[in-house]
Parts: C-alpha cells; structure tokens; sequence
C-alpha cells in the first residue's frame, strides 16, 4: 500500500485561520454551495452528491499540484465561513486566487483578509510571479475585494473552462503586490 506523506500549510491571519480542507468540512460546504446568492457568480447551488464531488477535487487539487482552496475559519468562533485559495484548473488560463464565503461574512473584510494571506503565500513560498482573479462581469462583491487587494481588470475576458460562463481577469504582478502590501 502506498501513502504518500503531504504536510499542507495552515495560514493565520488576526481574526482567520486557513487550512486545507477535509472531509469534515461536507456540511458547511453542502450550506454555502446551497445558497443562490452566494453561488450566483461560480456556477450556481450544488446538490450534496456534486459539492461531495467538488470537496473531493478540491482535496485532489491539494494533492496535483500542491496547493488549493482554504477553508477559511473564524479565528474566534472556530466556525467554517468559507473556502479561499490559489486554484489552477485544467483550462484556466494561469493560476488564480479566488474566494467563496458564506453570506452571513459578507462586508466583514473575510474575504479581503483571507485572500491577502493567500496571495503572501503564493508570492513568497509558492514564487508566482502573477496572480489573477476570474470574476463574473457582474459581480460587485468581488471586484470590491480585488480592489481592496490592490488588482485591477485587465480589460480582458475568458471563458471560464467546465463552467459555460465568461469572466473577466483581473490581477497584478508579484511586484506590483509586495509594494502593495508594504504597511503605509
């Protein structure tokens, strides 16, 4: 039998906590992948059977290429509000840094934090040299956080392979994010 032994990181942020995500993580991905609104702009709801389906790719993903999602916990509460992380499937045009958080987190800042401790990790220990961020020409939300992360829209759209919708891209260069970063 093989077992392939894989330490995965866990970032801390003042109020958030990041890990790869788990089996145990079914229920609350089952309530966020349930929610119009909140999937509205990544595919719409997911039955159970297909969020079991996209945890398990999710948990491959960490597996393929050695990173992923995030579930996102609420440092204070110890409650699951989302999943944030780097993401390359096959198809995309380059990695990306994307977020889906559970409504009730909505204009709390959860997104924007856990997508900066991200983009340091992925910048400082994965070396990307860019990132990028697929968002729905629509959705309001998430271009306020990519502002917030201090990327622009590059006035470029793509479909967004296996989900039969267009996007625009969005991002910044390595660079451009370590300058951004530096406190003011």
């Amino acid at each position: 039998m093989w077992h392939l032994p894989m330490t995965y990181p866990v970032l801390e942020t003042e109020r958030l906590i990041l890990r790869a995500p788990v089996i145990a993580d079914f229920e609350p991905i089952c309530a966020l992948m349930a929610d119009e609104e909140t999937t509205q702009f990544i595919g719409g709801t997911q039955s159970p059977p297909i969020a079991w389906r996209a945890l398990c790719t999710i948990i491959g993903h960490w597996q393929v290429r050695g990173y992923g999602f995030f579930s996102v916990f609420e440092r204070e509460s110890g409650d699951w509000i989302g999943r944030v992380g780097p993401w390359y499937p096959h198809g995309w045009p380059q990695p990306e840094i994307g977020w889906s958080m559970n409504r009730s987190t909505w204009r709390k800042g959860y997104a924007t934090e856990a997508a900066a401790a991200c983009m340091d990790h992925v910048v400082d220990d994965l070396g990307w040299d860019s990132i990028i961020h697929l968002i729905d020409p629509d959705n309001v939300g998430s271009q306020g956080v990519a502002r917030k992360l201090g990327s622009t829209n590059s006035g470029r759209e793509v479909e967004v392979a296996g989900f039969g919708m267009m996007a625009d891209i969005w991002g910044q260069t390595a660079d451009e994010w370590r300058a951004f970063r530096r406190p003011r």
